[in-house]
């Protein structure tokens, strides 16, 4: 391995149970989770389950549960600040009419907003402040935030157990694996930022 996937394998080694339920539960609700990469992430830790490294059941189940009150913290901190923060008149880019757009926006995608922003980096972090900001009614915010969690939290890792499991010397081709997962998380916000860019 070079030094991109030992650094990532040794991380995830290093930091063990707690330290991947704190970053999932930042990367769910903390702005300083938008720094962290949550996908690749999840894959690996999966791959060094299948190693033995970690047993996959709690793996999953610490990434699940984490992912949800992750999402909850951030619905909560939107809701309390998100109003305030959006008050300020002369403020360039939280002004008031964004509060009534984002409000909006929630009433309409809200569902679809909350699951599918699982799979997509910052976005994943931010959403849930958004919703609380937006009022988004709590009872649909925590459903689609527990199939979300599912779908990214619980596939993901069973994805890269279920590769180390059954393709001989997979951690070979980690480096493409993980660059992938990357490329093709980060590959729906280049596009939405080209799109943006020839419609101005």
């Amino acid at each position: 391995m070079d030094f991109f996937s030992f650094d990532l394998v040794t991380f995830i080694k290093t930091i063990g149970y707690i330290g991947i339920a704190l970053i999932i539960f930042a990367e769910c609700g903390l702005f300083i989770g938008l720094v962290f990469p949550g996908d690749s992430l999840l894959f690996t830790a999966g791959f060094l389950a299948s190693q033995g490294y970690f047993d996959i059941t709690v793996l999953v189940a610490i990434i699940f549960f984490f992912a949800i009150i992750g999402n909850m913290a951030g619905y909560a901190t939107g809701k309390s600040f998100g109003p305030k923060i959006f008050s300020k008149e002369r403020s360039r880019f939280l002004k008031p009419e964004y509060l009534v757009r984002t409000t909006d926006f929630f009433k309409k995608y809200g569902a679809k907003a909350i699951f599918f922003s699982r799979f997509f980096p910052v976005v994943r972090t931010l959403t849930p402040l958004f919703a609380g900001a937006g009022n988004m009614p709590y009872k649909a915010f925590i459903g689609y935030t527990i199939l979300g969690a599912f779908a990214w939290g619980v596939l993901l890792p069973l994805l890269g157990f279920t590769l180390g499991k059954t393709i001989p010397d997979v951690d070979k081709y980690l480096i493409p694996i993980i660059l992938g997962i990357v490329f093709l998380s980060l590959l729906p916000t280049i596009f939405h930022v080209i799109a943006e860019r020839r419609k101005r």
